[in-house]
């Protein structure tokens, strides 16, 4: 298997129970989770040697976290402490027809607020084959992201390949900033996480019509950034807060691919899906599945975390197959 480095920002989230105000609740579910963490747990989830790069308190919560990411064989040698405070988001957990509420609260912490790149990036990236990191990393301050741009073309330089999820946040930058960093690091990755409203409104391709292909966007975008080698994405029908549709799409070497479609009903927690499906995406990419069985898989796996509470997909590899192949939610016994 891979050996893999995930770097970004991991915070505690605090959850009501569905039918819950967040004003209202005398009580809150805690889990941990960052787009870069549920990549990486996902992928030490299916047998491959993952390191996790961040920067949390040294206090408990700090240790809480890295409890959290040894608990799924994630190595955390590269995860820095420092004197100060956590990210924390509050998640008022939608059902039905009322709609999931996020509020972040995560200026100033420990690694939101890093002032030098506090890793050796010779010893980070040594032996690595792929580098993972989100849109959501840079978007935190200007310094970040001269820092993502300076850990992309380190992890280049030593040979590692690049994988980038656009992972865009309305609420930590605008479409025009978020797209002029895209043009510039994009000359960099090898594999991409975009989607058609990705292509539209932060790399300013044309749309064409609402009903046009997303194969359109991909050819778009593989055009302007030829030394990507994979886009994906999924397609997701929103029917109600607990009832998706979900299909995921794969562009890679000219050719369009995209899996069986799932219908998700009920949603027991929503948060993460995206992430589920980039780790199964860059799992497969990495066993060299061929790209229906890299869709295939990367779209169940997303699925099945729609099935269970927290921000990070919790089924191996076995698992993941197990499911593509059953016909019936039946007991196993």
């Amino acid at each position: 298997m891979a050996r893999v480095v995930c770097l970004g920002e991991i915070m505690m989230r605090l959850s009501t129970n569905p039918g819950t105000r967040l004003d209202r609740t005398n009580q809150l579910e805690v889990y941990y989770g960052g787009g870069e963490a549920n990549v990486a747990i996902s992928l030490a989830n299916y047998g491959h040697q993952v390191q996790f790069a961040s920067k949390v308190p040294n206090n408990r919560l700090g240790q809480a976290i890295a409890q959290h990411l040894h608990s799924y064989g994630v190595f955390t040698s590269h995860l820095l402490e420092n004197q100060g405070r956590i990210g924390t988001y509050y998640v008022e957990q939608g059902i039905g027809l009322q709609a999931t509420n996020v509020i972040y609260d995560r200026q100033g912490s420990v690694f939101a607020d890093m002032q030098e790149l506090d890793w050796n990036v010779s010893e980070l990236f040594e032996g690595a084959d792929i580098f993972h990191i989100s849109g959501i990393t840079p978007a935190l301050s200007k310094q970040w992201q001269v820092f993502t741009i300076k850990l992309v073309k380190a992890a280049k330089n030593q040979g590692c390949k690049v994988s980038f999820d656009c992972n865009y946040r309305q609420n930590l930058w605008s479409q025009k900033e978020a797209g002029d960093f895209l043009v510039e690091i994009l000359a960099h990755v090898d594999y991409c996480s975009a989607g058609k409203l990705d292509a539209i409104h932060l790399l300013g391709i044309p749309e064409e019509s609402i009903d046009t292909d997303i194969r359109h966007y991909y050819q778009e975008m593989n055009a302007r950034f030829p030394t990507i080698k994979a886009f994906y994405s999924t397609h997701r029908t929103v029917h109600s807060t607990s009832c998706n549709e979900l299909q995921g799409t794969l562009w890679i070497e000219g050719q369009y691919y995209s899996s069986k479609k799932y219908k998700i009903d009920p949603i027991v927690d929503r948060i993460g899906g995206g992430d589920a499906y980039s780790g199964g995406m860059i799992h497969g990419l990495l066993a060299q599945k061929s790209p229906q069985e890299t869709v295939e898989f990367a779209t169940a796996a997303s699925v099945l975390k729609h099935m269970i509470k927290g921000d990070c997909n919790q089924f191996c590899e076995a698992e993941v197959i197990k499911f593509l192949s059953q016909d019936s939610a039946k007991i196993n016994r």
